[in-house]
């Protein structure tokens, strides 16, 4: 205050007397953001609305994939063919075959995994970048697209407002990253039980190696212990590395449709989400494919299942390469890209939608 009271003294005029305290606002807003209340618990709760709309949207699309992914030409010649066979010799629910681990998985990874990226964004916002506000597409003060920033720019002071103290793409990407690692120790045996389910072609389930998703993860525990379970964890979290993709962009795209349209909230995490989900996907697909050949992979031993393949990562990588060449790694990418905007965009309209109603 004393810059101030001299300035008056000494005659200045008043705007020129409170040019000091304008020049603090950033710094006071930023220790105006520490002391809210980081309500962190948010995320968490509204990941699990996510989980159970991409599931409902997207666990067809899924099926499919993993078929497509795990056989050859010989068995399935596309998308449609899987699609047409499936519903012919398993019917519609064939389509929905493995849907139980994901449906509480996916409840409780999304949880995590939004949980997680919105604490890592608050930390990235705070420690590294130093900015106050670290919700999506933030900047250009229209209205809050979540509420994973303690203000609304409509709220902050006109220098806190005009200054850039939004979280940029880096940090949402890097964030991602955080919360992509942090989640696949839940995603790892989940996706693991999910895949060997989803190659179960038997119609009759007295012809199948596992009778559901908990006999499954018992079998593989008696044979193969913890280890088993967590068969293909490496190539999981290389695959969420990608997150970085996806996050970033997902802040670009809202921070877009924020400037050049006049969309509403919930229609802007619908494009955004959709729409980022396709970019992570064209740089993240042939890592899944990959994944999804090692937890696919028979395990062997007491298990009965076969004769293992790919002891390490790299032995998939190549297999794929040596049985289709670089067209390998993309089997399976259609229904995959079109599933990932419905899904994502669904399953990111319920997140912030329910970010926006708590309190």
């Amino acid at each position: 205050m004393a810059p101030a009271s001299l300035s008056v003294d000494t005659g200045r005029p008043a705007a020129a007397a409170a040019a000091p305290s304008l020049a603090m606002a950033p710094a006071d807003a930023q220790r105006q953001t520490k002391r809210e209340p980081k309500r962190d618990y948010k995320g968490f709760v509204a990941g699990v609305f996510s989980g159970i709309a991409k599931l409902t949207v997207g666990h067809p699309f899924d099926t499919v994939k993993v078929r497509l992914q795990t056989t050859g030409a010989s068995r399935f010649s596309g998308p449609l063919q899987c699609v047409a066979q499936t519903v012919r010799h398993e019917g519609l629910r064939g389509l929905y075959k493995g849907a139980t681990p994901p449906l509480v998985g996916w409840m409780f990874m999304d949880s995590v995994m939004l949980g997680s990226l919105t604490v890592y964004r608050r930390l990235m916002a705070q420690h590294v970048f130093g900015a106050s506000s670290w919700a999506p597409g933030a900047g250009d003060g229209r209205f809050p697209l979540s509420s994973s920033t303690p203000s609304s720019p409509s709220t902050a002071s006109p220098a806190a407002a005009a200054s850039p103290t939004h979280l940029p793409p880096l940090g949402h990407g890097l964030a991602g990253v955080l919360a992509g690692a942090t989640v696949s120790f839940i995603a790892a045996p989940v996706e693991h039980v999910k895949a060997r389910l989803q190659i179960q072609y038997a119609a009759l389930k007295s012809q199948r190696l596992y009778s559901g998703p908990l006999d499954c993860l018992a079998r593989i525990y008696a044979h193969h212990g913890l280890r088993g379970v967590y068969h293909g964890l490496g190539a999981t979290l290389l695959f969420r590395a990608f997150f970085f993709f996806w996050w970033s962009s997902y802040d670009v795209l809202s921070r877009a449709l924020r400037r050049h349209t006049h969309l509403g909230a919930p229609a802007i995490n619908f494009w955004a989400g959709g729409l980022s989900a396709q970019v992570f996907w064209l740089t993240s697909y042939p890592s899944d494919l990959v994944k999804q050949r090692i937890m696919a992979d028979p395990l062997g031993g007491g298990l009965g299942d076969g004769t293992r393949r790919f002891p390490r990562w790299r032995d998939a990588a190549v297999a794929v390469y040596r049985e289709s060449g670089w067209r390998g790694y993309w089997r399976g990418f259609l229904p995959c890209f079109l599933r990932a905007f419905p899904a994502n965009a669904v399953a990111l309209v319920a997140f912030e939608g329910v970010m926006r109603t708590l309190p």
